[in-house]
């Protein structure tokens, strides 16, 4: 099923998960579904393992698995950077064969020994190569904040705008902490004319070290209040944990009363999270 027509029918809820590292065994990821199939997730992504063949091999299979072993649906990440038009090709034929329909196609991160090889420059290229060669769902990624690489958000919602009149169907957010951010992102995007379902991307950050990372890495600013949760928590594991998950919660609870597409949860490969947020929102989204 293409993800793209849950949003007909109710507040889309969905899950991201991660292909181990590469000194972890591959079936450590099937204990974190098994956590989490009984949540009942619309749909659970899985991102393009980076940094050897082996993890990005294991993306397609984990999606095969969630698809055809856990009856779930699944999205496969697959970014272009350093891929030719015959290494897409040939992903599109692995992905057909295991059943798989949907695709977020990224650019991906620059990795530091570059060297501009490969045909995708840009997200809206390898958009548009799939949506000529393909009949998947495509999905994109967007920027409430602004992308860190973009000097303005009127020119990260043009580029947004761009990947959409490519092919894509569907749009997940970067992670962010601050409602407000997604709500003006939302009517700018309206403004411009994108109308396609927008899910917000929500990451319940269980220790300080991983939301000043993750902040960092994506330029996703940390309220004052998220702040002082992590300055009395961040010495006790379990409470910093519950805190953070609560501080989502709310987040969520928020969006769907202001009519949010759907939610996508960054489960950090953590069924607990996964669980407990399901259990304070699923009635909200039935």
């Amino acid at each position: 099923m293409k993800t793209n027509e849950l949003f007909k029918k109710k507040t889309v809820l969905s899950f991201e998960v991660f292909p181990p590292k590469k000194s972890s065994p591959i079936n450590t990821i099937y204990d974190t579904l098994e956590g989490i199939k009984d949540t009942s997730p619309d749909f659970i992504s899985v991102t393009y393992g980076a940094g050897g063949s082996k993890n990005r091999n294991a993306t397609f299979e984990i999606a095969s698995e969630i698809k055809n072993k856990y009856h779930i649906e699944s999205v496969a990440h697959l970014p272009g950077i350093g891929l030719t038009k015959d290494d897409v090709l040939e992903k599109l034929g692995e992905l057909q064969d295991k059943g798989i329909e949907n695709i977020l196609a990224l650019r991906g991160d620059i990795p530091q020994d570059y060297d501009g090889s490969g045909d995708f420059k840009y997200a809206c290229d390898l958009i548009s190569f799939i949506k000529e060669h393909s009949n998947v769902n495509i999905i994109a990624a967007c920027y409430p904040e602004g992308h860190i690489e973009c000097e303005s958000k009127i020119k990260d919602i043009h580029h947004l705008k761009t990947k959409v009149d490519a092919g894509a169907s569907q749009l997940m957010t970067q992670l962010f902490f601050d409602n407000d951010y997604f709500y003006s992102f939302r009517d700018r995007c309206s403004l411009a004319g994108i109308d396609v379902p927008i899910e917000a991307g929500i990451m319940p950050v269980v220790n300080k070290k991983q939301i000043e990372r993750m902040a960092t890495l994506c330029g996703a600013t940390v309220p004052k209040k998220f702040r002082a949760i992590m300055d009395k928590y961040s010495d006790n594991p379990v409470a910093m944990r519950d805190a953070g998950i609560a501080y989502a919660i709310d987040q969520i609870v928020d969006l769907i009363a202001q009519g949010v597409d759907g939610i996508h949860l960054y489960t950090m490969n953590n069924p607990y999270i996964a669980q407990k947020i399901y259990s304070a929102v699923h009635r909200l989204i039935a």
